[in-house]
């Protein structure tokens, strides 16, 4: 019996961005059609569970000018549409969208909202623009820059103008009375 991975899935105007979760698979296999087709094959985990999928996209795509990349962790897609505009939905069957199908908030941008917005990060990241975080993690940073002692930028005026009651006490002869009476009778 085959299982079915976890796909996430985002879109821009011209292309929706794929992405199979399934990590260390083995004997991945993708297939993309102009009709929208998309199916994936693999093995992953221990025991080598078979995973397959087969999704109907809501539109034509064109498969010359989508990328596939196998990585580690999962199977990144980005497919282009046949046509440039945003599609209501991702797959297209109506009803309820498989529970192996999420949305990818990571990915995903607002159709009024794309312009400018630049496209998502693809890997091949340059840790380098980080600042030169080295061993110490912070990559000598100086915090002095951040200002004065934080305990200085407390406001206690609202401390100051609380009262604070003590605590009752209570003489033990009378706490023992009460817990008896608390207690339920046999």
């Amino acid at each position: 019996m085959s299982r079915h991975p976890e796909v996430k899935w985002a879109q821009r105007v011209d292309k929706v961005f794929v992405t199979v979760q399934l990590a260390d698979s083995k004997n991945a296999k993708v297939d993309l059609t102009p009709e929208g087709v998309f199916t994936f094959s693999g093995s992953a985990g221990s025991e080598d569970h078979q995973y397959e999928l087969k999704l109907e996209l809501f539109e034509k795509v064109n498969v010359e000018e989508s990328k596939i990349n196998v990585g580690v962790r999962s199977i990144f897609c980005v497919v282009q549409k046949a046509e440039i505009g945003w599609w209501k939905r991702f797959l297209r069957a109506e009803g309820k969208t498989p529970h192996y199908v999420k949305v990818d908030w990571d990915k995903w941008v607002d159709e009024d909202e794309e312009e400018g917005s630049g496209e998502p990060d693809l890997g091949g990241m340059d840790f380098s623009k980080f600042g030169g975080m080295g061993a110490d993690g912070m990559g000598g940073m100086d915090f002095s820059k951040f200002g004065g002692d934080a305990m200085d930028d407390i406001d206690e005026s609202d401390d100051e103008e609380q009262e604070v009651s003590k605590p009752v006490e209570v003489d033990a002869a009378e706490a023992s009375t009460e817990t008896k009476e608390a207690a339920p009778s046999t």
